[in-house]
Parts: structure tokens; sequence; C-alpha cells
């Protein structure tokens, strides 16, 4: 196994401690309930033979946030994929997506990235859940929880030097952000992220502000019936990312022309099958191109 270092330590912006403490101690079962009725016939389920799988806590700066890690049992220094969630936290999608990578070979781990703001399980309105918690959630505080994910995966069977990462939705604009921070991280793919927006003081850039600076190439899978993610947006992207080094440059888009946002999301009345398999192959091919 890798040994761990201080090369992420190094990376690590600080943290304010005057926060109200961590609302979130441990994972919620289940989907979330704003993200609507679950499509239960399309829910793709993912076992646990032959993985180590469960709750697990990350040591951060100002505490311990729970994740969700699943691992070929028995297998050392594996390389790493970071799942940042969606919008809706860690729920049971996010934890088989993360079943899904193990199962391919990968220590994957999915931190809960609003343990400090609140639980996204609670809320049964998206509006809601957006104005009370995911608002509240500081763009270094993601990136910071998120290095120290990648140290805790390096200590407990991960590689330290194979990281990935990947995210949905709100996790895609992640995925974006984290690439062009870590120079330690070797690829991400990007599900339907949002890539320009209006900066706001705990979010103060978007994708498209920091493409020139991404250490990482990005494979963006994106829908082309998303309303809220327009062509004109990922060909802004594209220019920027053009702009930048050769990881930058190598990064790539695949725009799926009739899937709407969300279309990986088996449980929801969004996803799109075919798509979403394509989707997962062109993921895999990409991480094992590159990690």
């Amino acid at each position: 196994m890798d040994s761990p270092g201080t090369e992420f330590d190094s990376l690590l912006p600080p943290l304010s401690l005057n926060r109200r403490g961590f609302l979130t101690t441990t994972l919620a079962g289940g989907f979330t309930l704003a993200a609507g009725p679950v499509m239960a016939q399309t829910v793709v389920r993912t076992d646990t033979n032959g993985l180590v799988a469960g709750e697990v806590r990350i040591p951060v700066r100002d505490g311990e946030i729970p994740a969700y890690r699943a691992a070929p049992a028995g297998r050392k220094n594996a390389p790493v994929v970071l799942v940042v969630q969606e919008i809706f936290g860690v729920h049971e999608y996010i934890r088989d997506v993360c079943r899904r990578w193990a199962k391919a070979g990968y220590l994957a781990v999915a931190p809960e990235l609003y343990a400090r703001q609140g639980d996204p399980s609670k809320y049964t309105e998206i509006a809601k859940l957006a104005a009370e918690v995911v608002s509240k959630v500081p763009d270094d505080q993601v990136l910071a929880d998120l290095d120290a994910t990648a140290r805790w995966a390096a200590a407990h069977g991960g590689s330290r030097s194979r990281v990935g990462v990947t995210g949905f939705c709100w996790g895609g604009r992640i995925v974006w952000l984290y690439a062009a921070h870590n120079p330690a991280v070797k690829a991400g793919v990007a599900w339907y992220g949002k890539l320009v927006g209006d900066p706001t003081a705990l979010q103060p850039l978007n994708p498209v502000d920091v493409a020139a600076q991404v250490k990482a190439p990005v494979l963006g899978l994106y829908g082309g019936q998303d309303a809220g993610i327009p062509l004109t947006s990922i060909n802004a992207m594209k220019d920027a990312l053009a702009k930048g080094g050769p990881a930058a440059r190598e990064s790539s888009f695949v725009l799926f022309r009739d899937a709407p946002h969300g279309f990986h999301a088996d449980y929801r009345p969004s996803y799109r099958e075919a798509d979403a398999k394509e989707g997962w192959r062109l993921a895999r091919d990409w991480f094992a191109r590159h990690l």
C-alpha cells in the first residue's frame, strides 16, 4: 500500500472552526425523500459479495465526517475513486455507485460533504434542501474534505498515487474544481455538473473559471436535453480548457443528445438506461486509461 505522507496535507486550505458543529453523524438509509418517488423497477442493486463495504469515519481538520466505502476484499493498493454526491447527499444510489466501482476493482469512497450543514435525508423539497443546506456548504470545505478522504483511502488499502474523482449533478461541478485543486488526482469523470454560474461568497468560482488550471484530464458526461446546462455553457468550458495545459486540453465531453439531467440516476424518472450504461462504460475506460 502507498504510504501516507504530507502531499495532501500541504493542499489543505484553512478551515473556519466557528461553525454550528457537525449535524450529520451517520449516513441515512434508503433514498433521500427530496429526490421524489423511487422508480423501483429501474433501480440497480449491487451486492457486496467479494467486497468490504459499509460506513466509515473520515478524520477532517475540525472533527470527523461519515462516508460510505466499498472495496474489493483483500486487495491492497487498489486505485481510489472519490465519489462526490448529488445534491441529495450520500444516499442509497451513491452507495450503490461505490459498490459498482468496487466490483470493477477500485476502492470507492463517498464522504458526506454536507455533514456540518444538515442532513439531506430529512428534506422533502429540493428547493428547501438547496436553500437551507446546499447553499451553505463552502467550496473550500468540500475540497479539504476530499483531500482528507484521499488520505484516509491511502491509509486503508488504497493507492496514494492512483486517485480519481467522479460525481453527479452537484458533485459533477465539484469534480472539475477538484481536478484543478489537487495535483495528486490523475483523472476525473463529471456527470452533468454545472459549468458556469453566478459566484457567491461560499462558492466563488465555477468550473469555467478554473478550467485552464485543471491538473488531471476530466471526462464530462452531459445530457443534450438538460435545461439547466445548455450547450453554450459546454462550449464555453471547452474554450476555457483549450487555454490550459496538457491535462486541461485532454479533457473531453460526451453529449447524450436525447438525455435529460440526471440520466444516470436509475431511481428517478430522468433515468435513461442506454445512455447510463454507455456513460458508465466510458467512465470505466477513462479511469482504466488514466489510473
